[in-house]
């Protein structure tokens, strides 16, 4: 009897067992099935689950522990956002080999200007992000030099565009005009974060961003900012670290062809960069690798504006050849300086809209051996404002080819044909006088009066070219 009862509980729980089994098939089965319609939505979870990488998270608290370990004043916060550039800068490994290389010879130019402007040294990082550190480098829209500055806002910190030169592509007169502009930034802004946006969408995009945000923090106000802005500041926290943790991503620096010791003049000629590379005995590239801005490779200096030459690091060469070339006045080039029209390219569409007469465009066929320069040259123009009215994409053009040229921005260069008289009053000055009248330069009134350095006397009557 005993016997039975035993049989029959064992067959009774084998039964509930079974049972519980088979329903928990049931719902395994119905589970799945539910899962594979795609018309039917099983989650209930706000934020679908995800399987955490317990390697792929102990990668990213290294990341932020070398972002941390930099030392910094700008604050280099880590998230997803700097984690994208940082996996896109990381692979770029021969640009950041250059970068390293290009470091050399312009990180200390740059920590120089930012260190007499009291900005933190890191924001020289922001010259990856904007030109690759190359001086010629202009944007879609006319943004030019290693800073990348606007026509306006470099004209609006001091830097001069002209037919000569355009400091923009001056590495140290550049370096200087950022610093100014951070310096301005903070001070109006109070964020270093909200400083570096500015740089790139203007204080007064930012500013509406705070407004909108109701906040000071970058990354509330981020949602606000123009597109390109928002990747900006990401992209230079990404940019500082894969410099700093370069070893770690398998990145070499690649040499650098720039001459790392060098002298600094001034001259007060106008010196050829090619003849004073051939009297330093170095190849004429590398004069104009370092002097990028002169347009003309032509340094224009005057008694009242000398201006700087960059040059090897003199040492067994002809001093006697290299002071003649600095002392030459016979430089075979128009000496006229007529000051650069805007570059901006928004600003010329605005311009074009407008509407310009049939009759005020010109149309110039290239010739064997002619390249933007001479043709710029030929009708007083800009490069850029040639590259802009022709659609170019590079500086190259081809014998045959037609370009547009507007004849208003067109600037004559032939000698003038007759002249104004002013009288000498006391007081006065030659940059003061020339101010008065439109196209004087400094220069031409000694010319065209023949003035030693004695400088003017009250009563005098001076010649002064109509332009």
């Amino acid at each position: 009897m005993i016997k039975k009862l035993l049989l029959a509980s064992v067959c009774v729980c084998f039964g509930l067992i079974s049972s519980v089994s088979a329903q928990q098939i049931l719902q395994l089965d119905s589970l799945r099935k539910a899962q594979n319609n795609i018309f039917i939505n099983t989650d209930t979870v706000a934020v679908p689950l995800v399987t955490e990488n317990p390697l792929m998270m102990s990668q990213n608290f290294i990341y932020k522990l070398r972002l941390d370990s930099i030392t910094k004043t700008v604050p280099l916060p880590y998230n997803e956002y700097v984690q994208q550039y940082i996996d896109i800068y990381a692979k770029r490994k021969d640009m950041f080999g250059k970068m390293i290389g290009l470091s050399s010879y312009y990180f200390p130019i740059f920590d120089k200007a930012l260190k007499d402007y009291n900005i933190p040294q890191e924001i020289k990082y922001l010259t990856i992000v904007e030109s690759q550190m190359n001086p010629h480098a202009i944007s879609r829209v006319g943004a030019t030099g290693i800073w990348q500055f606007m026509f306006g806002t470099g004209k609006a910190y001091g830097l001069k565009m002209d037919n000569f030169v355009d400091e923009r592509k001056d590495p140290i007169q550049a370096s200087y005009a950022a610093a100014a502009y951070f310096r301005d930034a903070f001070e109006e802004l109070g964020d270093w974060l909200l400083a570096i946006a500015a740089y790139n969408c203007g204080k007064g995009n930012v500013t509406r961003a705070i407004d909108k945000a109701g906040s000071r923090d970058f990354w509330e106000i981020r949602q606000f900012l123009p597109k390109e802005t928002r990747n900006y500041v990401p992209a230079f926290i990404a940019a500082v670290y894969v410099m700093n943790y370069s070893n770690k991503h398998q990145i070499t620096s690649q040499a650098c062809n720039m001459f790392l010791k060098t002298d600094t003049v001034q001259t007060t000629r106008f010196v050829s960069l090619a003849t004073l590379a051939k009297a330093l005995n170095v190849e004429e590239s590398a004069m104009f690798a370092l002097n990028p801005s002169y347009k003309k490779k032509i340094v224009n200096g005057t008694d009242e504006e000398p201006k700087r030459i960059v040059m090897p690091k003199l040492k067994d060469i002809d001093f006697a050849g290299v002071y003649e070339v600095l002392n030459n006045v016979d430089v075979d080039v128009n000496m006229r300086v007529v000051e650069a029209s805007t570059d901006d390219v928004r600003e010329l569409r605005k311009k074009k809209t407008k509407g310009t007469p049939v009759n005020t465009v010109v149309y110039h066929k290239v010739t064997a051996g002619q390249n933007l320069i001479s043709v710029a040259n030929k009708y007083g123009v800009e490069v850029q404002d040639l590259r802009v009215w022709n659609g170019l994409k590079s500086k190259n053009i081809v014998p045959g080819q037609k370009l547009k040229i507007y004849a208003k921005n067109r600037v004559a260069l032939k000698a003038p044909a007759s002249f104004l008289s002013y009288k000498v009053k006391t007081g006065d000055t030659l940059s003061e006088i020339a101010e008065k009248f439109e196209g004087a330069t400094v220069q031409s009134i000694r010319r065209d009066n023949k003035l030693s350095k004695a400088g003017l006397q009250a009563g005098m009557i001076l010649k002064i070219s109509k332009g």
